[in-house]
């Protein structure tokens, strides 16, 4: 029971202190404002709990929950849709909690975690508490992990070099572990229905997950930078079902796009991005993304890695070049050395010293 109010109250101190932190951010984004905001929202929580500590009425989810999924939703949607703006429109997000709210003072319930999924007395009440909370989580997490994907893939058409802040594949891990703790959470509930006893062990498992996703937020969001609009994905980007070339229309401009890649080298340029190729070429963005991704089977980032690998290759098979391997990736076209690394084992299957000192023996053995 110490344990749990000592962990109460450590979430309250730890979501307040990344609150602040977030406020006195340099260059403040929206998206910052709306994680300050979620992170206060759970510092909330914690804090009523605190203040009302009675370890078996605890919830395990409660309205404010309903809040969270909507935060995680809006967070989400900031940092990877162009032109994101926060409008009035976005308090429909407030409805289901507003909703679970007035059920609340109609009936004067309050919710528990000892009983059916966290309601006590009223059923009416109860069913409609979880068939809320669980609608909201089933359309808010599905939303949120898609766009994060959709983001993913759609920086991966655009450019050859990804940062590791355009990257957000921390977001992707955050949104993961939020579906999988509410999904456990829910699970929970089922169990405390079935057996019917109080227990601190849901309460336990609520805070400490919490807790864990605070330093989640706090920990990376305070590192993520601004996206370039550039980068996000556009809203009136429509993907393609069937393709808009003809077969020889790709076919041809499959070969010009790599006569002009191998010609010019334009793969050593570490910022090439699509719209440079489109502007080289002449050709729009979108007929490049199609003959990438239909005729030569690769996205652009895919496409002009496989150049430098290449290229990385050659130099490192040169016993004479004194070069560090890393000195050779930002040769070559790498614009840092993590994703260089990452790159070259995924093509290759071995790092780039690896592959320089398998190219050394086989040359020693030639010798001999």
């Amino acid at each position: 029971m110490q344990y749990l109010n000592t962990l109460i109250w450590v979430g309250f101190c730890q979501a307040l202190f990344a609150a602040l932190l977030m406020v006195n951010k340099q260059e403040q984004s929206v998206s910052d404002k709306i994680l300050t905001t979620w992170l206060l929202l759970i510092a909330f929580e914690f804090l009523l709990r605190g203040i009302r500590f009675q370890p078996y009425q605890l919830s395990l989810f409660t309205g404010t929950h309903l809040l969270f999924n909507a935060a995680l939703y809006q967070y989400v949607k900031s940092l990877t849709v162009a032109g994101f703006r926060l409008k009035p429109v976005y308090l429909l997000h407030l409805i289901p909690y507003l909703l679970i709210e007035i059920l609340n003072h109609t009936f004067g319930e309050r919710v528990f975690t000892g009983m059916a999924m966290g309601f006590s007395g009223n059923h009416l009440f109860g069913y409609s508490f979880a068939l809320i909370n669980l609608i909201s989580w089933m359309i808010y997490s599905p939303l949120s992990i898609t766009m994060v994907r959709n983001y993913r893939k759609d920086l991966q058409d655009k450019v050859s070099s990804i940062e590791k802040n355009e990257n957000i594949r921390w977001l992707f891990l955050v949104t993961t572990f939020y579906v999988f703790y509410c999904l456990v959470g829910h699970l929970v509930s089922l169990v405390v229905i079935l057996s019917d006893t109080k227990t601190l062990w849901p309460a336990s498992y609520n805070f400490s997950f919490l807790l864990i996703l605070v330093y989640m937020l706090s920990f990376y969001g305070l590192r993520q930078k601004r996206i370039p609009e550039g980068l996000q994905v556009h809203k009136e980007k429509k993907g393609y079902k069937n393709p808009l070339l003809s077969q020889s229309d790709r076919k041809r401009l499959g070969e010009q796009v790599l006569q002009h890649v191998q010609e010019h080298k334009i793969y050593l340029n570490p910022d090439l991005s699509m719209d440079l190729l489109s502007v080289e070429l002449g050709v729009p963005k979108h007929q490049l993304t199609e003959v990438l991704n239909v005729e030569l089977g690769k996205n652009f980032f895919q496409f002009i890695n496989t150049f430098r690998i290449e290229a990385v290759k050659e130099m490192l098979k040169d016993i004479n070049n004194l070069y560090s391997v890393e000195a050779i990736g930002y040769e070559c076209g790498f614009s840092n050395k993590s994703s260089f690394f990452r790159i070259f084992k995924e093509t290759v299957g071995l790092t780039p010293l690896e592959y320089r000192n398998n190219v050394k023996i086989s040359k020693n053995d030639s010798i001999f």
